[in-house]
């Protein structure tokens, strides 16, 4: 007996949601199964003091800088004005109300405590949270122009330029991104900065480094993606160019590249996510990214499980954010 149309439909969609179903008792299953494993480890669960590691109320001091006495304390109804006279100096300091802490005729040494005010500050996670969002877009958009000159000159006739470009990529490819980030801070880095100084200039900061450990490490896969892109596009294409007149960079501009560039699409958005992951190495060099962030408050407050957790959630935000952006780009780019 053949099944109609209809039938068809509802079984399909009978075997979907029964799939979905599925999943739903999976996932489920997986994060019981989280919950009852912590309650059975000899722990203190303090999710509450984990919100202070991104924003916090901040006790800033005020402190004089002059040495003299407290000469007038003018209380008004939301601050207090202290005014400070010394030797042939005077200086005025305005403070929330209720927070003074000298009187009047108080003798004042540079750096006592005149009173205090609070304010809200970025917490040392988003603080890393940022830095590594930062190196990562500075390290991509740099390793994507090493990339396209590397990659076309992959595929060029040259002998010098090809054989330079494979050798770059063979050697960035071939060895751990660990060793590069080393190479770059330790070797390259002295290097650079003893000449620096031997000018008269000023050291470099290891985040320079650490950005260019990433992006000429980006640069060589981008590299294999450009050339592989370029090479997907059928030879009929140049030939075409050619024989209306055009030279080989008026080809690769107008013909080549804009064809090539939605399919290299999708593997360079690949890239750019995988290379947030790969800023977690530059905490080696004293670089205060998210994972050295979270390195540091652990050790503080000793609580490694929920700073743990939020570290990988954090990631997890950031890369499936920029992973929807791109595939919007993307779906732009191929209409």
């Amino acid at each position: 007996m053949a099944f109609s149309s209809s039938d068809t439909r509802m079984q399909s969609k009978a075997t979907y949601y029964f799939w979905v179903g599925v999943f739903i008792i999976f996932m489920l299953s997986v994060f019981s199964g989280t919950y009852f494993a912590t309650l059975k480890v000899d722990y203190v669960w303090r999710w509450y003091r984990v919100p202070q590691y991104f924003f916090f109320k901040d006790h800033v001091e005020i402190r004089s800088e002059i040495q003299g006495d407290v000469a007038k304390i003018d209380r008004r109804e939301k601050e207090t004005v202290v005014y400070i006279s010394g030797d042939g100096e005077q200086a005025k300091y305005t403070l929330p109300a209720g927070s003074l802490r000298v009187a009047e005729k108080d003798f004042i040494y540079p750096g006592d405590i005149l009173g205090f005010y609070e304010k809200w500050k970025v917490g040392i996670l988003l603080d890393g949270l940022w830095l590594t969002l930062k190196v990562s877009v500075v390290g991509i958009v740099i390793g994507i122009i090493i990339g396209l000159f590397a990659g076309l000159a992959r595929i060029s006739a040259n002998p010098a330029f090809k054989w330079t470009a494979i050798t770059y990529v063979e050697l960035i490819r071939g060895s751990p991104l660990l060793v590069q980030i080393f190479i770059w801070y330790f070797v390259i880095g002295t290097v650079v900065n003893t000449m620096l100084a031997g000018k008269g200039f000023g050291q470099l900061p290891p985040i320079w480094f650490g950005v260019a450990a990433l992006a000429f490490f980006a640069g060589a896969y981008v590299a294999e993606i450009v050339r592989a892109g370029i090479q997907s596009i059928h030879r009929g294409q140049t030939e075409a160019a050619r024989s209306l007149g055009m030279t080989y960079a008026q080809n690769m501009r107008h013909v080549i590249l804009p064809q090539a560039f939605r399919r290299i699409f999708p593997p360079l958005a690949g890239q750019f996510i995988s290379l947030i992951k790969d800023s977690s190495l530059l905490g080696i060099i004293a670089i205060r990214e998210l994972t050295k962030a979270t390195r540091e408050v652990v050790t503080t407050s000793l609580q490694p499980f929920e700073l743990w957790f939020m570290c990988a959630l954090l990631y997890l935000v950031l890369t499936f954010s920029l992973s929807m952006f791109l595939q919007y780009l993307e779906r732009r780019t191929i209409t």
